[in-house]
């Protein structure tokens, strides 16, 4: 398959290197000094799966160069995303397809105003990996995607990109439903998320005060509600295993969006608790404490130093 990861971050360089180990015609979509790095000495993987380098590699920051392919993993942030899908039309063949793998649930709809809903897959990705140093990345937990044609019909394409990615030693499975699949991690997200960085603090310490873990637990009912209200058929179980994920971290995890909040960068909280309150509100949901967390964060969200 031809594959090009368009972002080649902790996601991206991740589940792409591990195609490209394993033969699969993988071009890194990238910028700055990572871009020079892929370029001058390959893509360097850490991790507990096994280490490996990956060189040479075909890496760009100019998407015309590409030509049409098979997959485009979409793996950039939100607040890039739409720049992002505007220079998709060159990678474009008749049934090439564009898996969303960006936090939230409105990915999807960002893309498909850009190059067709045909064109567009869901897709969730579950795990920890961020660029060590330009050209390496470090995999520290996690190996599994989820993606799924947004109509949930059987998907041909699809199927041959699990088939790669299995092949390459990564957990994937292609979903009927992966608007629920996307809404169930969004709940998780939003709220782990939220909570870490308006407290700035880890999970260790949310789920050890009682009082915390309260109000962790009332900001995924928002999340649920809002979800539900919008006609997507989240299962009873969800609270019960966000509760266990809760349990269950390392007590010094904490959320991407905090580490970024930590080093000055611009947040997704327009796309996390942001969405929630935007979402809720179209549909008569109230969502006080995700208004709070928005609000609160919100002179950050642009990023200071």
């Amino acid at each position: 398959m031809k594959i090009v990861m368009f972002g080649s971050g902790g996601v991206g360089g991740y589940f792409g290197g591990r195609l490209a180990q394993h033969g699969h015609d993988v071009t890194f979509v990238a910028r700055g000094a990572h871009l020079a790095a892929l370029q001058a000495g390959g893509l360097r993987l850490v991790s507990p799966l096994g280490d490996a380098h990956v060189a040479p590699v075909l890496a760009t920051a100019d998407v015309s160069t590409i030509g049409p392919v098979d997959v485009v993993v979409l793996t950039v942030k939100m607040y890039d995303l739409e720049e992002a899908a505007a220079q998709l039309a060159p990678l474009l063949g008749p049934d090439t397809v564009v898996v969303t793998l960006q936090n939230g649930v409105e990915a999807t709809a960002i893309v498909a105003r850009h190059v067709g809903a045909a064109h567009v897959a869901g897709g969730v990705a579950y795990v920890a990996a961020v660029i060590d140093a330009p050209g390496v990345i470090r995999h520290t937990a996690l190996n599994r995607l989820i993606f799924g044609e947004l109509d949930g019909r059987p998907s041909p394409r699809l199927e041959a990109f699990r088939a790669a990615l299995v092949a390459s030693g990564v957990e994937a499975a292609v979903s009927p439903h992966i608007k629920v699949d996307l809404w169930s991690k969004f709940a998780r997200l939003s709220v782990f998320s939220s909570m870490t960085t308006v407290t700035r603090s880890p999970i260790g310490v949310l789920r050890s005060d009682p009082d915390l873990l309260a109000l962790l637990e009332e900001a995924v009912a928002e999340s649920l509600a809002v979800g539900r209200a919008h006609g997507v058929p989240l299962s009873e179980t969800v609270m019960e295993e966000i509760k266990a994920m809760v349990r269950d971290l390392p007590p010094n995890a904490k959320a991407s969006m905090l580490e970024d909040l930590e080093r000055g960068r611009r947040l997704e909280l327009p796309w996390l608790s942001g969405a929630v309150v935007r979402l809720g509100r179209e549909v008569g949901v109230p969502t006080p404490i995700h208004r709070f967390v928005a609000t609160v964060l919100k002179p950050y969200q642009d990023g200071h130093a």
